[in-house]
């Protein structure tokens, strides 16, 4: 059995000298990126208001309860997958260009976000998160209290 190289090895094709490695046979040869599995990237738009981040994709064909929304103060993570129709065999297609499988976007945001107030809307396969910012200016008074 064929030790498998380093990432790095892996990655540029070169092969450590000192390791007993046998190169594989022509037909057996697969790319090492293909041991994971493939997932999308999810395709986003986000942009800036005075008062709040904007991201809109595209989820048409997933279920509102199939997404899954991560948000952090500086991060929103977007996982789901969209399933294909059980209905239709691969070989009686003619063309087939739709994304099918799991899809996921992270997202590092400009500013920090009020985390509570954040919502998420799907319309007719848009999917529009609005991030509250942070409002760092806003100052409130403090009460001290006494301890009897």
């Amino acid at each position: 059995m064929k030790k498998r190289g380093s990432f790095f090895e892996r990655l540029t094709g070169t092969i450590n000298i000192n390791d007993d490695i046998v190169e594989k046979e022509e037909n057996d040869e697969k790319d090492w990126i293909e041991d994971e599995k493939e997932e999308y990237q999810l395709t986003v738009d986000v942009y800036n208001k005075p008062e709040e981040i904007i991201i809109h994709t595209m989820v048409a064909g997933v279920r509102p309860e199939d997404l899954d929304i991560s948000i952090t103060r500086e991060m929103v993570s977007m996982r789901g997958e969209r399933k294909e129709p059980e209905d239709v065999a691969t070989e009686d297609y003619y063309h087939k260009e739709l994304y099918w499988g799991s899809f996921s976007r992270t997202i590092m945001l400009p500013a920090e976000i009020e985390v509570e107030e954040a919502e998420a809307i799907e319309n007719h396969g848009l999917l529009s998160i609005r991030l509250p910012k942070i409002d760092k200016e806003r100052q409130t008074k403090l009460k001290v209290k006494t301890r009897s």
